[in-house]
């Protein structure tokens, strides 16, 4: 379990890659290294992986072919950063919202709009999305939880303070930028669960 609270940029210093499984070395932020050990989970641009290896400041993470094909840890290279949050523990506060690490799909950046004190960004709002972003509901972008601002038939956005900017890749992301989307894990389980409710509700009376 995450956050959605990302601790700082990691950078990946080697990749090595395989049939369908690419492992990624990568360097992790001062301060979230402490009581580090293999099988542990980080997630990185908010997917959940398990440590393979440790190596100092470096740990390694193999990415599966699933992984690879729903987010965009398979697109990074070598110098590369990555929002990294290590697993959330019993007892720790909840600073955004309770994310599980699983990558529901990819979006891209479409505009952004900055002012002096803060960055609204807007993103394509893929199809598959459409019923679970809503406006002030939470979302995952980049393991960033985030309160969605605006929707449109064909985009959202959210707002930025300058602590989101410095802490993590939207500080310097630009248009076009593949971002990993998780959706609110509730929010998926009521629109679902209407949905289901409505369409049983509508085969009733066609019966009728």
């Amino acid at each position: 379990m995450f956050t959605g609270i990302v601790q700082g940029l990691g950078i990946v210093t080697a990749i090595n890659e395989q049939h369908q499984l690419r492992t990624l070395q990568v360097r992790l932020p001062q301060g979230t290294c402490d009581n580090l050990c293999i099988g542990a989970s980080i997630a990185n641009n908010g997917c959940c992986l398990t440590i393979t290896a440790i190596k100092g400041d470096e740990v390694c993470f193999d990415v599966m072919a699933e992984s690879l094909a729903k987010t965009n840890l398979g697109q990074l290279q070598v110098g590369d950063a990555v929002n990294i949050e290590r697993a959330a523990r019993y007892g720790d506060e909840i600073g955004g919202h309770v994310m599980s690490g699983h990558i529901f799909t990819t979006t891209t950046i479409s505009r952004i709009e900055d002012s002096p004190q803060n960055r609204t960004i807007w993103f394509n709002l893929p199809d598959n999305t459409k019923p679970y972003i809503l406006t002030k509901g939470f979302i995952g972008l980049n393991g960033c939880s985030l309160t969605i601002g605006d929707v449109t038939e064909t985009e959202f956005n959210v707002h930025l303070i300058p602590e989101t900017m410095n802490r993590t890749l939207f500080g310097s992301c630009q248009v076009n930028d593949c971002i990993n989307l998780e959706i609110d894990a509730q929010t998926q389980a009521i629109v679902d669960t209407v949905q289901k409710y409505m369409q049983q509700h509508a085969d009733k009376s066609n019966i009728h």
